[in-house]
């Protein structure tokens, strides 16, 4: 993968404190003249809607809970809305964008609307799906992001295991997406998304946002997500991917019991039942009434 850093300027000192005085955030006609000076026509096949409204931006930032001590990994900045709104309030932004376009006049974009905060803006062309920890300029305290809807849950996982130093996700997605991630066990909408996010820490809804604050509006409503990263469970990848393999195991056939629906990943209903039982799992159950923790107990188990 092709990784391409922009480094607005020298970061700021741990003493430094970011000053929001002369900070402009974007609204609808800067958004469009941005646009159509880049020639940039939102594409659904990125996921591109833009936020035009500062007053979204600004609560999106309030509700991340970030501050002056915080290294805001940003995907998908688009135009610079959000990236604007964190530099007025946190301490480095580094944002991970795909479209090379884009990426370059991020940096421009920030020294016209906030030129005392350029220097702590670091922008990565690259794809959020693939890109490393080693890739960015620093270590991320905190996701703090409007992702593309359209590939949004497994950005949000790749990112999580991909940089434990963040410790707080705020990441707006689509509304049904968003309900989906927040479910708890027994919900009707609980599922793969909703464990895999649990297995990083608590998750939550943090509100709801408008279409009419995009530009083209979308017609889907969306949602704010927030992941509060606990460490109760290993960061090691190999036992991270032996929970996640029961869990898709799980839900494959969410109507089953959990005895028939591992059958396949256990090797037989017989195996499936005694890995079941040695974990405290009733295997009549079905895989929706189940907690992240019951899925770390049942990878925990020796096959046979």
């Amino acid at each position: 993968m092709a990784v391409l850093l922009v480094q607005a300027g020298p970061a700021l000192s741990t003493d430094d404190t970011p000053a929001d005085t002369d900070v402009r955030l974007l609204g609808p006609a800067q958004i469009r003249r941005l646009a159509d000076e880049l020639g940039v026509r939102p594409t659904k096949t990125l996921g591109q809607n833009f936020v035009h409204d500062g007053n979204t931006v600004r609560r999106i930032v309030a509700a991340s809970g970030v501050g002056a001590d915080d290294t805001v990994l940003e995907v998908g900045p688009g135009l610079g809305s959000l990236t604007l709104a964190l530099l007025g309030t946190v301490s480095r932004v580094i944002a991970v964008e795909i479209d090379p376009v884009l990426a370059t006049r991020l940096p421009a974009t920030v020294a016209e609307q906030a030129p005392s905060r350029s220097a702590s803006l670091s922008v990565v062309t690259a794809d959020a799906m693939s890109v490393r920890a080693t890739d960015l300029p620093y270590a991320p305290t905190a996701l703090v992001a409007n992702l593309p809807y359209n590939v949004a849950v497994p950005v949000l996982l790749h990112l999580l295991a991909e940089c434990p130093s963040i410790t707080t996700a705020l990441v707006m997605v689509q509304a049904e997406v968003a309900d989906r991630l927040a479910a708890p066990p027994g919900n009707r909408v609980y599922g793969v998304p909703s464990v895999k996010a649990r297995y990083f820490g608590d998750v939550s809804r943090a509100g709801a946002v408008g279409r009419n604050v995009f530009w083209p509006e979308p017609k889907v409503e969306s949602g704010l997500v927030r992941v509060q990263r606990t460490d109760a469970h290993s960061a090691d990848p190999a036992a991270r991917a032996r929970v996640f393999a029961v869990i898709d195991a799980a839900f494959a056939q969410r109507r089953k019991t959990m005895r028939s629906a591992l059958a396949g990943w256990a090797g037989s209903p017989v195996e499936a039942e005694r890995r079941l039982r040695a974990a405290g799992i009733d295997p009549q159950i079905r895989g929706e009434k189940l907690d992240v923790d019951d899925f770390v107990r049942l990878a925990a188990v020796e096959p046979a």
